[in-house]
């Protein structure tokens, strides 16, 4: 398709939808598109120079008014401000929550000017699953999913998710999220793996943000089980609040020195590479990026069957699902796929499955759904102006 201006907004954290828009991005920006991201902070893989990336960012002045600063109506004023300026064609804002709603209110300002600019608004999962449905935010959740020209989701569960719980009356596609298999893939780390491992244990990884959700005490019990029948080490990537239980817990059950707490890393990828099983025990994910991220290094992953983890994680083929806080079914798959006679079958079906996911494959869809949306919003008649002074 042709270049086009688009205005990416989204959270720049570690978390799962800053990194899909920042990646999406970067993938955009190398096929050529023009790509600004607009937040209030450079997102953190953001790493990289390219002639066609810009960065804005979105300032919220305190005044003794305020007892919080009002960073939605920032957002929408920069919005405006990049989109006549830099004259971008479409605005792709991720996690509804409140970028969805602040898109609406840029768009319409710029109605009053005479500028059309299609909003496309992708859900990531707890802006549906969890903050959404807080009835603080649940109408204007609702509104700005039926206001966007385009929505997509990242799985069919949450697609079904949002319809079952927001009266929306949107078409939502399903875009599923994606891996940079060029970056994440196998790498030789054998003298990592034999640092961590002396003595040829199995190693056992997981990373999260360590939030209830994630269970990450069901990670260490695992282990735990684990480690009672062959040699293993765990490391845990990540940092949270459920850290200190999870350190606690280690050190009730005496494993503290088979298990490190490496915290918030950018090259997860470096750690997978040697890493022989995922543990993924959520209570809830709407896709499971970081499981995506430990298959495409060749890692089988045991999660729960939650969510949008099914139809990622296929059972008994890249590794195995069990109901949420299943740790002994758990363990006992675990073990399965550690056996060495099991485990380089489990290793390649997860790399094959992870190739499905490539950004070469899934970009595609992006760029065909934005072109859709383009053409169905360009017709559309720009507000009176005199709307602008009612």
């Amino acid at each position: 398709m042709d270049q086009i201006k688009i205005g990416i907004v989204c959270y720049p954290t570690f978390g799962g939808s800053g990194v899909v828009a920042t990646e999406l991005g970067k993938a955009l920006a190398k096929e050529g598109h023009q790509i600004h991201f607009i937040t209030y902070s450079q997102p953190s893989r953001l790493d990289f120079l390219n002639e066609n990336l810009f960065y804005h960012e979105v300032n919220t002045r305190s005044y003794p008014l305020f007892e919080y600063a009002p960073y939605e109506l920032a957002l929408a004023s920069k919005m405006v401000s990049v989109v006549k300026n830099e004259k971008l064609d479409l605005l792709h804002v991720h996690y509804a929550i409140p970028h969805a709603s602040a898109a609406y209110m840029a768009k319409q300002i710029l109605k009053t000017q005479g500028i059309v600019i299609p909003v496309v608004t992708t859900l990531h999962g707890t802006d549906i699953t969890l903050v959404g449905k807080d009835p603080t935010y649940e109408p204007v959740v609702t509104f700005s999913i039926n206001q966007s020209d385009g929505v997509t989701a990242v799985s069919r569960d949450l697609r079904k998710e949002t319809y079952n719980s927001f009266r929306i009356n949107r078409d939502i596609e399903v875009i599923p999220n994606f891996i940079d298999l060029e970056k994440f893939k196998k790498q030789k780390k054998d003298h990592f793996k034999k640092a961590i491992c002396p003595n040829g244990e199995s190693l056992i990884v997981h990373t999260s943000n360590f939030r209830e959700v994630k269970r990450v005490l069901d990670v260490i019990k695992i282990f735990n089980n684990i480690a009672k029948e062959i040699p293993a080490k765990l490391l845990m990537i990540g940092d949270g609040p459920e850290r200190d239980d999870a350190e606690n817990l280690c050190r009730e059950l005496q494993i503290s020195e088979n298990v490190r707490f490496l915290g918030k890393l950018e090259a997860v990828e470096e750690v997978l590479s040697v890493a022989d099983l995922f543990l993924m025990p959520s209570a809830k994910e709407s896709f499971g990026l970081a499981a995506l991220e430990a298959m495409a290094c060749e890692v089988p992953v045991i999660s729960t069957n939650t969510g949008g983890l099914p139809e990622l994680n296929i059972d008994g083929e890249t590794g195995f699902l069990s109901a949420v806080g299943d740790v002994e079914d758990m363990t006992r798959k675990a073990l399965f796929v550690l056996d060495p006679s099991h485990l380089s079958r489990f290793k390649e079906n997860a790399l094959r499955r992870a190739k499905e996911f490539d950004i070469s494959r899934i970009l595609p869809l992006y760029e065909s759904y934005y072109e859709q949306v383009m053409e169905r919003t360009t017709s559309e008649p720009p507000l009176e102006k005199g709307l602008s002074n009612v």
